[in-house]
């Protein structure tokens, strides 16, 4: 653990200045959904870019990172991998066609469980944790398969979406880390998480 988070300390710097700019153009339109179709959908950098395009996706996978770092021990690799492994599978069955019922919906649903795990501010179970992680990705990761081309392009932002999503992971556990001795930031995170995913749920109705 000791080792990983000095790797994580020293990729820190470069990590936040990528992410910056991304995330400073996220907070300027209003609340939207990040799988909307359109440009984003081919390339690498298309791929890199888009976690960071729509805030629904930006804040899940900050809080997979918060979470997991806040369980601690073997959470702080399991709990992102289950996600990936989950938004992978979901993924694929977008890919195949096969959308999951109320999809926007559970995207909305995962920011406000999500949330309120974050301004819990405390460990969960590994199964708990795992769990919930696994089945929000589901839905984060069939949105995206929808939209995936069958092409080479599609290929490399599928590669560059899940290159992104794990910076985002890494960088939420950072700041978790980083911010054990000021919880009230971290509770503060998770209650606007979960707003966020409220109002994209009031969107739907």
């Amino acid at each position: 653990m000791n080792r990983m988070l000095s790797i994580l300390t020293k990729l820190a710097p470069a990590v936040f200045a990528r992410l910056a700019p991304a995330a400073t153009s996220v907070l300027m339109p209003s609340l939207a959904f990040a799988h909307s179709g359109g440009f984003h959908i081919h390339g690498l950098q298309s791929g890199l870019q888009h976690p960071l395009a729509g805030i629904d996706h930006l804040l899940a996978m900050l809080s997979v990172g918060i979470i997991a770092a806040r369980t601690g021990g073997r959470a702080f690799i399991l709990v992102p991998a289950c996600f990936v492994a989950a938004m992978v599978t979901g993924a694929m069955l977008g890919i195949a066609g096969i959308g999951l019922p109320s999809l926007e919906s559970g995207i909305a649903l995962s920011l406000v469980v999500f949330g309120a795990m974050v301004a819990l501010a405390r460990p969960f179970p590994l199964a708990f944790a795992a769990s919930l992680t696994t089945l929000f990705g589901l839905f984060h990761g069939n949105a995206h398969g929808l939209e995936i081309p069958q092409t080479a392009g599609g290929i490399a932002y599928a590669i560059g979406f899940l290159t992104s999503t794990s910076a985002l992971h890494a960088t939420g556990a950072l700041a978790a880390l980083t911010l054990r001795s000021r919880p009230a930031a971290v509770r503060a995170a998770g209650v606007g998480t979960s707003l966020v995913g409220v109002a994209l749920a009031a969107q739907l109705l």
